[in-house]
C-alpha cells in the first residue's frame, strides 16, 4: 500500500501557515492536524508564555508523531499545522516521515515582517481569545528563533513568497 504524504509549514508568526494548511488539506483531501487546536483542547488555558508553549508542545509531540505515522501508513495524506520554524522542529518532522519512508513536502511561506504583523493585528480582532499572546512583542520574541529552511537540510521544499 502507498503511504500518504506529510505536508508541513515554515513561516514566521502571522505569515499565513494556518490559512494555507486549511486550503491544502481541502485541495489534497488530507487529514489536518492543528497544533493550536490540540493544545487548546488538551491543555486549555495553559499557554500564556513562550515557555508554556514549549513545555506543552513538547508533551503533545510524541503522541502526534505516532498518530501522524499511523495515518500516513494507512495511505492518507496529512497536513500538519505545526511550526517547522527552527532546525530542531524540522528534525522532528523529518523523524516522522523518514522512520516510515513516507513522502513529504515542506511549504515555506516567506512574508515580510510588516505583512506578518498586520496579519497578527487582524487575528487579534477576529480571534479575541488570542489577543494576549498574538502581540508584536511575541512576534519579536519568537522571530529571534526563526531559521529559514536551507537546501542542505534535505527537504522537498516549496516556497511561497508573495505579499498578501
Amino acid at each position: 500500500m502507498n503511504k500518504g504524504i506529510l505536508i508541513f509549514f515554515c513561516g514566521k508568526m502571522g505569515a499565513g501557515k494556518t490559512t494555507k494548511s486549511l486550503e491544502i488539506s481541502h485541495e489534497r483531501n488530507a487529514v489536518l492536524l492543528s497544533e493550536d487546536e490540540w493544545l487548546a483542547s488538551v491543555y486549555p488555558d495553559s499557554i500564556q508564555t513562550l515557555e508554556d508553549y514549549v513545555k506543552y508542545s513538547g508533551l503533545l509531540k510524541p503522541q502526534m508523531k505516532k498518530l501522524t505515522q499511523s495515518i500516513l501508513a494507512a495511505g492518507t495524506n496529512v497536513v500538519m499545522d505545526f511550526p517547522a520554524n527552527t532546525i530542531l522542529q524540522r528534525e522532528w518532522f523529518k523523524s516522522i516521515f523518514s522512520e516510515i519512508q513516507a513522502a513529504h513536502e515542506l511549504i515555506y511561506i516567506d512574508r515580510p515582517d510588516d505583512i506578518c504583523l498586520g496579519q497578527i493585528a487582524k487575528r487579534r480582532i477576529e480571534q479575541p481569545q488570542r489577543a494576549e499572546t498574538d502581540t508584536e512583542e511575541m512576534f519579536e520574541l519568537v522571530t529571534k528563533y526563526f531559521v529559514a529552511p536551507r537546501p542542505d537540510e534535505g527537504f522537498n521544499t516549496t516556497v511561497i513568497s508573495a505579499n498578501l
